[in-house]
């Protein structure tokens, strides 16, 4: 039995982008890509979110190795179901962010996208995925290379190391049964626990690096807040999942319940648009009395132009007057 450990999306977030804890992050890119592999910096983008709203769903980091390639690191806990579009994005959008203008198309970047997520995303029983692109000739069935000035110009061996590369982790989908050293991270990124026969690179630090008992008082504080919710969008889900399955059951209380879901959410769509109008209106309302005591109008005949209160335009004249 291993050491419970802080889980490896909040560490990433917290902990591991300080250049003392790089060894954690190396051993997981290393088994993973089967090299090994050395980072030199942590880049920022906007894919380096730190704000609210990424707090405790979106969580990712860009790095650069050694060789010079771009490796982004994105784990996501909550479905959604266009994630695969937002790995295309991604990567296409650390591609360009980092070619400058004036730079030739032959200093484009190579680009890792590794994605754990832990949710079902897709339909198939693996565990770990690899997407690389290929050209397949349609007629003769064979795949496009570089030639041997491109190999020598570009220090590629071929066409697929050129463009973005992906791996996808689905968390869930692993058995708990770790067969090999890459196994050993995945065990520990599903269940945030390293056991003491475990070999892989990184890990030895992760588990001194992630023990939760090293964090300040503040950052334990954080960490169960963010464990809390986790389990509270779970729940979440699972209410929305038995609802959905009783709804295509033909139950009566669900089809109730989720029209008056609805209705809820279009009241509070056009709570937004009234108060969203109704500010507007005020403004505007604001603006007239403002041009009418420019036009030298007073206070009287302009509360009766706009029906609106003398002391109030009273006010408005005060603050024009401060103003001025």
């Amino acid at each position: 039995m291993g050491k419970k450990l802080i889980r490896f999306d909040w560490a990433v977030k917290k902990l591991l982008r300080n250049k003392a804890n790089f060894g954690v992050l190396e051993g997981f890119l290393s088994e993973l890509l089967f090299d090994d592999i050395r980072i030199t910096q942590i880049l920022e983008s906007e894919g380096n979110q730190q704000t609210e709203d990424d707090k405790f769903n979106r969580v990712d980091i860009l790095t650069q190795n050694a060789k010079n390639e771009l490796i982004i690191v994105e784990i996501q806990n909550n479905y959604e179901i266009d994630f695969f579009h937002r790995m295309a994005y991604g990567a296409s959008k650390v591609l360009t962010e980092n070619l400058s203008v004036g730079q030739a198309y032959s200093e484009v970047k190579k680009v890792i996208s590794i994605n754990i997520v832990y949710f079902d995303l897709g339909q198939g029983e693996d565990y770990v995925y690899k997407g690389a692109t290929i050209f397949k000739g349609l007629h003769e069935k064979d795949i496009l290379t570089l030639s041997e000035r491109q190999k020598n110009a570009f220090s590629k061996a071929n066409v697929s190391d050129i463009f973005p590369e992906f791996y996808i982790i689905k968390v869930n989908n692993f058995n708990d049964i770790a067969k090999d050293t890459l196994d050993e991270w995945i065990y520990f990124l599903k269940n945030s626990e390293v056991k003491d026969e475990f070999k892989a690179k990184g890990l030895k630090e992760a588990g001194e690096v992630l023990d939760i008992m090293r964090l300040t008082d503040a950052d334990q504080y954080t960490y169960n807040r963010y464990i809390d919710y986790l389990h509270y969008k779970a729940s979440e889900m699972q209410s929305l999942k038995s609802l959905k399955e009783e709804i295509e059951a033909g139950g009566e209380t669900a089809a109730l319940r989720l029209k008056e879901i609805e209705e809820n959410l279009q009241r509070i769509v056009q709570d937004k648009v009234s108060l969203a109008e109704a500010i507007a209106m005020q403004k505007q309302n604001i603006k007239f009395v403002e041009n009418a005591i420019a036009e030298g109008f007073d206070d009287e005949v302009i509360a009766k132009l706009t029906k609106m209160n003398a002391e109030h335009v009273k006010q408005i004249r005060l603050n024009l007057n401060k103003n001025n």
